[in-house]
C-alpha cells in the first residue's frame, strides 16, 4: 500500500499537467423571433418569444474545475439592421418601418430593453449561470433563457403600410450583433464573465397583413304623406383599412327586393313597397356590387378611420299606404 499511493499521486499530477492544453469553451445561440401576421389596425399589442441557449464544453482534466465545472456568461445585443436607436428598434421593408423592441423579461418595461453598455437607453443584459454539477464528467452542458419581444399598438403601428397591396414582411437582422463574454470556473468565480468572448445572430420578422373594418349608421328619410318629389337622406360608413391598402365597398340588393338596381322598402304591416336609390355621391350612379349597371365605392386605407357618406333618395312614385317602411342592406368591404 505504501508504494501504491505515490503512484496514484503521480498519475493525478500527470493528468492535471496535460489538461493545460484543453480549454473550456462556451457558445451562445438563439432562435429567430417571428411575430407572425400583424394587423396594423388591430389596436392590440403583438408579442413573441425566442429561446437562447448557452452551451459549454468542459474538460474534466482542467485543474480547479475537476469537481464542479461552472460558467458565467453576460450576453448583450446591438441595434439590429433598420434601427438607429433602441428607443425603439425598428423592423424594415425598403424605406418603411415598424416599431418593436426586445426585452430580457416579460414586463416589457423600457428599463428591461435588451441592449448593453454600448447601447444608449438599453443597458439591460442577460447574465446566465451554468453548472454541470458535482463530479460531472467531461462533455457539453447547456442551459436556456427566454427572450421577449413586443410590437406595441398605437399610432405608429397604425401608420405601417403594406406594399403593392400585398402582405408585407418587415425584418431586422442581428447577424454578429449578439455578443457575449464568459468565464469558466470551479468553486469560485474571481473574474465575473470577462475572460472570453464570442458573438451570435438571429433575425426578427413580422408580416403586416391587409385588413379593414367597417361599421354603418342607419339611414332615415323624413316623413311624407305623398311621394310627388324626391326625398333625400344620408348615412355614414366608418371605414378603417391598413395604410396603402386598396379596398372596395359593395352594397347588396337589400332584404326586400334583393335587387341592386331596384331596392325597395316594405311596409312593416302590409305588402306595400317604396322604391329608393343609394349612391356614393348626391344623385350619383347606383351603389351596388358592380353588376346590373351599379358601381362600388373604392378607396385606399390610411390606417385611421374615415367617414364615407351614403346618399339615399326616394324618387317620385305612386304613394303607398301610410306606415313604416324598412329595408336592410349589407355592406361588404373587399381588400
Amino acid at each position: 500500500m505504501r508504494r501504491l499511493l505515490p503512484c496514484l499521486i503521480l498519475l493525478l499530477g500527470c493528468a492535471w499537467g496535460g489538461a493545460a492544453q484543453a480549454a473550456d469553451t462556451c457558445t451562445v445561440s438563439m432562435t429567430n423571433i417571428d411575430f407572425g401576421n400583424v394587423s396594423p389596425i388591430s389596436g392590440t399589442d403583438y408579442v413573441a418569444q425566442a429561446t437562447g441557449t448557452l452551451s459549454c464544453q468542459f474538460f474534466s482534466l482542467n485543474l480547479g474545475q475537476l469537481l464542479t465545472p461552472n460558467a458565467q456568461a453576460c450576453i448583450s445585443l446591438g441595434l439590429g439592421t433598420n434601427s438607429t436607436s433602441a428607443l425603439p428598434r425598428k423592423l424594415g421593408n425598403g424605406t418603411q418601418r415598424m416599431e418593436y423592441n426586445v426585452y430580457v423579461d416579460s414586463s416589457y418595461a423600457t428599463a428591461k430593453i435588451w441592449g448593453g453598455a454600448g447601447v444608449p437607453g438599453a443597458p439591460s443584459t442577460f447574465t446566465i449561470f451554468l453548472s454541470a454539477g458535482l463530479l460531472a464528467p467531461a462533455g457539453t452542458y447547456s442551459t436556456t433563457f427566454t427572450v421577449y419581444a413586443k410590437i406595441p399598438a398605437g399610432a405608429s403601428l397604425a401608420a405601417v403600410p403594406t406594399v403593392a397591396n400585398a402582405n408585407t414582411v418587415y425584418t431586422s437582422s442581428f447577424a454578429g450583433q449578439g455578443t457575449y463574454t464568459y468565464t469558466t470556473y470551479g468553486l469560485v468565480n474571481l473574474f465575473g464573465c470577462t475572460v472570453n468572448s464570442g458573438s451570435f445572430g438571429f433575425t426578427v420578422n413580422a408580416t403586416a397583413v391587409n385588413d379593414c373594418t367597417i361599421t354603418a349608421s342607419p339611414m332615415a328619410f323624413a316623413n311624407a304623406s305623398i311621394l310627388t318629389g324626391n326625398l333625400r337622406s344620408t348615412s355614414t360608413l366608418s371605414v378603417r383599412c391598413v395604410n396603402n391598402n386598396a379596398y372596395q365597398i359593395a352594397f347588396n340588393g337589400g332584404s326586400v327586393a334583393a335587387n341592386v338596381a331596384n331596392r325597395q322598402m316594405k311596409n312593416t304591416l302590409t305588402t306595400d313597397k317604396v322604391s329608393y336609390r343609394l349612391s356614393s355621391t348626391l344623385d350619383g350612379p347606383l351603389w351596388g356590387d358592380g353588376t346590373a349597371g351599379t358601381s362600388m365605392f373604392t378607396g385606399t386605407g390610411t390606417g385611421v378611420s374615415v367617414p364615407v357618406t351614403v346618399y339615399g333618395r326616394v324618387p317620385a312614385q305612386v304613394s303607398p299606404r301610410p306606415g313604416d317602411y324598412k329595408d336592410t342592406v349589407t355592406a361588404t368591404i373587399y381588400f
